[in-house]
């Protein structure tokens, strides 16, 4: 997986940008199937800090999330927390639910009847 970062407007610490990629990198334990990881930050003028996240996972559409809030690490946590819940919402869509049925119709095995003689 590869996680890309670009700073608009400034640049920042090479601390800040590995403290970033650390936290990118927690999103492979929700879903580990992911290709790509773009973080694009934007440090405006007015103190405030825009972070944009675009995710992309095998077979799927990117996941995008954005944030702007005056700290920087509050902003990461806070669009984080957004691909979170997509990528959980995701994941439960495709899984494939077999254990709602009972065993014999998973396998595809008729089940017996009781049959009165």
């Amino acid at each position: 997986m590869q996680i890309k970062i670009s700073v608009r407007h400034g640049h920042l610490s090479e601390a800040a940008q590995q403290l970033i990629r650390d936290k990118a990198e927690k999103l492979l334990h929700y879903f580990e199937r992911l290709t790509l990881i773009e973080v694009t930050v934007d440090l405006k003028k007015n103190d405030s800090k825009a972070v944009e996240f675009v995710v992309q996972a095998e077979h799927k559409k990117d996941f995008v999330a954005r944030e702007v809030h005056a700290e920087l690490l509050t902003a990461v946590d806070m669009t984080l927390a957004k691909l979170e819940s997509q990528i959980r919402r995701y994941k439960e869509k495709i899984q494939d639910h077999h254990r709602d049925r009972p065993a014999g119709e998973v396998s595809g095995t008729p089940q017996l009847e009781d049959t009165e003689e």
